[in-house]
Parts: structure tokens; C-alpha cells; sequence
């Protein structure tokens, strides 16, 4: 196995509560995982990225962890792991495990001894700090930094107990380890490398750069209207996170082959990417970065903004370039915390659902990087017709709408609207596999609703039907396989300045690629310098076969793959 497989690889993430359920509580398990192994072995995927299944109280639905060597029972058992372990090795697949280390739960056994006394042995395994200077503790404002918790309200959290706080970056029930001690590095060591002994072929790391806290913790910055400071410059992406990193890599990876590792990093610069997956160093294999699904964001959180996509072309042109000789970066439009790509940047509309969802897949594809695939992004699946706050689920959604409303002066209507269209339990609604009752997601109560229109988008008639979304997505994964010019090709972005056509070459050696989508609900012209040179090349692929695209004229939602060779 080459050093480098994983640059021609397919990701699939399966967030497993809500993929498919095999006895009837209405939470996806692991057994159901196993009977739907065919489904993504037909996808043509080489990777699964588990979202986490250890024990957990389900604050946020399994990210805060109470047990790193187990399995969550909801899920099933360590038994039920091997068997599906097993199976994805049979297909010809890897396994990759999710590893949240950034924070356990506050129910781990870690965090209850520490909590315990303040002269408890695992005491400074968590960030434990006293009151601000002349402030009584527990009181408004006697937090020991400013900051914010991602989850809405502070990132500390009084312990009547022992009259300390502990630092929480998310929940209140998600308690950050501390990286600054040597034990609780051992410790995590330990159990990574306890999975890949059981025959895991690597990890997906969550927030991993936020591990590294700048020491003392500072005050962060705070902006006008919010309630709370962005403590961001005191832990992301922080003085010791390289030393860490390599440490990992030495204590865990050296001298295993065949295995994956990525690091969700929100907030990451090129230049910072560049150094953690450059293989010379020895951190990681790719980053998770959020540029591009924060190109409709504006400065105002509670108000939606239009996709530019001139904008969108620059930040991933940016990332293409920035990695272009050294260093790798995963692709990816969706996965558990984002809302669905088809909904978002394309047109969710029955006329343009299918054509919309499948050019988005080309452009995402044929990029330079390692695509991800989330559960139902292969169907075409949308965003949920969401109406009151009582249909949410999600433990952010829940807390920034309260804060939202009790402390920044916003209306129910106004962030309602963001949430619908930006909510991460767009993501989370149960997998659509066919017309019977729940989608055949699960025989009882789905512990999210499904989407109402699963009759219209679902996996049992798209596997039947050859123009559907799932067989195009196995066209374009088929294709990252047989051409080395997508995994291994130098990339340059054409029409920078266009707003509604993305296009772009790829070339390698005497191959060149020539990639074009359209953006709009209308037919457009792609005026690029050489396009007479491309009348003779081979449509490789388009997601519109009876559209045609002579002139490079591309109807609405349309996406062209042209190849040409140059001769030696």
C-alpha cells in the first residue's frame, strides 16, 4: 500500500444515531450499520469516518464521552464494533474512529476524581481555576476569563464543591482536558493506540487544534451586542499544539502502516495547514478547515447572506494553491454540523434538486484534496421544513437561541430563520433508505423526525435508478480511482470573477481536465480564453447528458468533465 493511498480515497461519515436503526428504539446503531454495508460498498467509498459511539451521557450526542475504551449501549457493544469491523475489512473498506480528546464528559471517571478535592491526584487533568481577583465566587462576571462557550453562555462553569471553576469550551458537560499535563497525554496515547490494536485504521480528531491553551489564560475580545468575549487567540490553534501533535505521532502512528489521520481545525490558516500535513513533520495526514462553509456567513450571525460565489472560489483557490506543493486538505459541502449543500448552495427544488446536487458533487470532487461523502449527500437529501424551536434537538441550536433572546435583544423570527436554514439537525435527520414508514430508518419513534419528503428521495429507488444522485456520486468516486491526473494533478482556477459559473483545470503530466459548473437556474456561456481548443476533448462526464454543452454553453445546474491529452 503506497505511503499516500488515502489522496485517491472517498471518505463516507456516518453519524450513527442517525443512520439506520436495527431494533426499534428509534436511535441508529451499530447493527444497523452492518446491514447497510452493501449500500456503501456499491458507493464505491474506501473509508467510513464513525462519528462517536463510546459511552456518553449525550449531551451533544456522543461528543462528550465518558468512556474512550467502549461502546455506547444505545450503539450496541464491543462484540457488535468487531462484527462491523470485520465487514467493512471484508469490502475492501478501512474504519476510522472519531477520537474527542480536546474534552471528555463530566461523567468520565477522569473528570469525577478531579472534581472530587482540590488536592485530588487528576485535579490539574482539567483547567480548574479560581474566581476573578476581588469577586465573591459564582457570581455573574466572577468567571476567571471572558470567554464564551461555543455553546452560548460562559465557558466556566462554578463547582460549589471545591468554590472552583472549570474550563468548558462547549457544554458545561464537556470539561477540556489539560494538555500541559504529561499524564493526560499518556493517557490518551494509550487509548488510541488500544483502537488500532483492536484493527481501527485511524481517527478523525475533533477541534484537535484547540488542545493547546495559551497559559495564563487571557481575556479575549469582546464585541459589541455579544454577551460574551471570543477567547479564540487563548486556544485555537495554540504555542504547544505542534509539539503535541508530533508527540502523538510518535507515541501512536510511527511504524503502522495504512492508516488515516485528520484533525478538525476551525479557525486553521493555509499556512498553519501547510505545516501540520506536511509529511516531512509528522503531525497529521489532512485538515478539516471551515473556510468554505463559512463563505455565506456575514458579520451579523442572525442574518442569512446570499452564497457570492466569487467569494466561495477564493477561499477554496486559496486552499488550492496554498497546498499545492506540500500538504493536503479534505473536501468536503456537508457532514454532521453543517446544514445540506444541496439546500444551502444549490436549489432544493423538485425541478433542480438532482441536477444541483450532483454538480455540486463534480466541482467538490475534482478538486485537489480527499473528498468526504456525509450519509444521504449521495441521495440529494435537504434541509427539514424545521417550524418552532420545539423542533430542534440540537444542544447549540438550543443554547444560542436562548442567549440570542434572553441577553442579545433578538426576536424568536429572526434567529428561527438562521436556524432553519443553518441548524445543525439538518444534518441529523434520519437516513432516507425507502418509501415504507419512518423511511425505513427505524420500526419505532426516530429520535429526530424524518424528513417529509423521503418518499420522493430515498436509496432504495435511487439504487434502481441510473440517473439518480447515488449513481452519479459512484461515477464521480470511480473516476477519482481511474484518473491519477484528479488526486495527483496540478489545479488552476479559471472565471475568478464570475458569479455563476465555477470552472477550473486540473492537469498531470500530458493530461488536463477542464471542470465547469453552473451555479444558476439559467443557461450560461463559460467564456474562458481557449475554449475553442476543448471542441475536440471527451466529455468525460456531466450530470445533464442531454443538455448539450457545445460552446461550453451550460444549462441551469449543469456540470461538465472534459478531458484532453497533449501528445509527447
Amino acid at each position: 500500500m503506497t505511503e499516500t493511498w488515502w489522496k485517491k480515497a472517498v471518505v463516507y461519515q456516518i453519524y450513527p444515531r442517525s443512520f439506520a436503526d436495527s431494533d426499534g428504539d428509534g436511535m441508529g446503531d451499530l447493527r444497523g450499520i452492518i446491514d447497510h454495508l452493501d449500500h456503501l460498498a456499491e458507493l464505491g467509498v474506501d473509508v467510513l469516518w464513525l462519528s462517536p459511539i463510546y459511552p456518553s451521557p449525550q449531551d451533544d450526542n456522543g461528543y462528550d464521552i465518558s468512556d474512550y475504551q467502549n461502546i455506547e449501549p444505545l450503539f450496541g457493544s464491543l462484540e457488535i464494533f468487531d462484527e462491523l469491523l470485520t465487514g467493512v475489512h471484508q469490502r475492501g473498506m478501512k474504519l476510522i474512529m472519531d477520537l474527542v480528546v480536546n474534552h471528555s464528559s463530566d461523567e468520565h471517571e477522569w473528570f469525577l476524581e478531579s472534581r472530587a478535592a482540590k488536592d485530588s491526584p487528576k485535579r490539574d487533568w482539567y483547567w480548574w481555576r479560581a474566581a476573578r481577583d476581588g469577586m465573591a465566587p459564582g457570581t455573574p462576571g466572577a468567571e476567571p476569563t471572558n470567554w464564551g462557550s461555543v455553546f452560548g453562555g460562559p465557558a466556566w462553569e462554578f463547582d460549589e464543591k471545591t468554590g472552583e471553576y472549570y474550563l468548558h469550551l462547549f457544554s458545561r458537560k464537556q470539561p477540556d482536558l489539560n494538555w500541559e499535563n504529561p499524564e493526560v497525554r499518556q493517557a490518551v496515547y494509550t487509548m488510541m493506540r488500544w483502537w488500532l490494536d483492536r484493527g481501527v485504521d485511524g481517527f478523525r480528531m475533533d477541534v484537535i487544534n484547540m488542545i493547546s491553551k495559551v497559559v495564563p489564560l487571557p481575556d479575549g475580545r469582546l464585541s459589541a451586542g455579544s454577551a460574551y468575549a471570543d477567547g479564540s487567540a487563548g486556544f485555537v490553534g495554540g504555542p504547544r499544539l505542534h509539539e503535541y501533535l508530533q508527540e502523538m505521532y510518535r507515541e501512536v502512528f510511527e511504524g503502522r502502516e495504512g492508516l488515516l489521520t485528520v484533525g478538525e481545525m476551525p479557525g486553521v490558516t493555509v499556512d498553519e495547514a501547510k505545516l501540520h500535513t506536511d509529511p516531512d513533520r509528522h503531525e497529521i495526514d489532512m485538515v478539516f478547515q471551515f473556510d468554505h462553509v463559512w463563505a455565506d456567513r456575514g458579520p451579523d450571525p442572525w442574518l442569512l447572506q446570499k452564497l457570492q460565489l466569487t467569494n466561495l472560489k477564493a477561499i477554496l483557490g486559496r486552499w488550492q494553491a496554498g497546498l499545492a506543493e506540500v500538504g493536503w486538505n479534505s473536501l468536503y459541502w456537508n457532514n454532521h454540523d453543517q446544514p445540506r449543500i444541496v439546500s444551502r448552495y444549490g436549489d432544493d427544488s423538485p425541478e433542480h434538486r438532482v441536477a444541483s446536487a450532483k454538480m455540486l458533487g463534480t466541482v467538490l470532487h475534482l478538486h485537489r484534496g480527499t473528498p468526504y461523502v456525509y450519509q444521504g449527500e449521495e441521495l440529494g437529501m435537504t434541509n427539514y421544513p424545521f417550524g418552532g424551536i420545539a423542533d430542534f434537538r440540537d444542544i447549540e441550536a438550543l443554547g444560542q437561541y436562548k442567549q440570542a433572546l434572553e441577553l442579545e435583544g433578538r426576536t424568536p423570527e429572526e434567529v428561527l430563520t438562521v436556524l432553519r436554514a443553518r441548524g445543525r439537525d439538518n444534518a441529523r435527520t434520519p437516513m432516507q433508505w425507502d418509501t415504507t414508514a419512518q423511511a425505513g430508518f427505524s420500526t419505532g419513534t426516530p429520535w429526530l423526525a424524518v424528513n417529509p419528503n423521503y418518499p420522493q428521495i430515498n436509496a432504495a429507488d435511487q439504487r434502481q435508478d441510473p440517473d439518480s444522485v447515488f449513481h452519479y456520486y459512484r461515477q464521480l468516486i470511480a473516476l477519482r480511482h481511474r484518473e491519477p491526473v484528479i488526486a495527483e494533478g496540478d489545479f488552476t482556477m479559471l472565471l475568478p470573477n464570475d458569479e455563476r459559473l465555477y470552472a477550473f483545470t486540473r492537469r498531470l503530466g500530458d493530461t488536463e481536465l477542464l471542470v465547469i459548473g453552473n451555479f444558476t437556474g439559467e443557461s450560461v456561456q463559460a467564456e474562458i480564453e481557449d475554449a475553442a481548443s476543448w471542441s475536440g476533448a471527451e466529455l468525460l462526464l456531466t450530470n445533464l447528458p442531454g443538455a448539450s454543452s457545445s460552446a461550453l454553453t451550460l444549462a441551469p445546474w449543469q456540470a461538465v468533465i472534459y478531458k484532453r491529452s497533449y501528445p509527447h
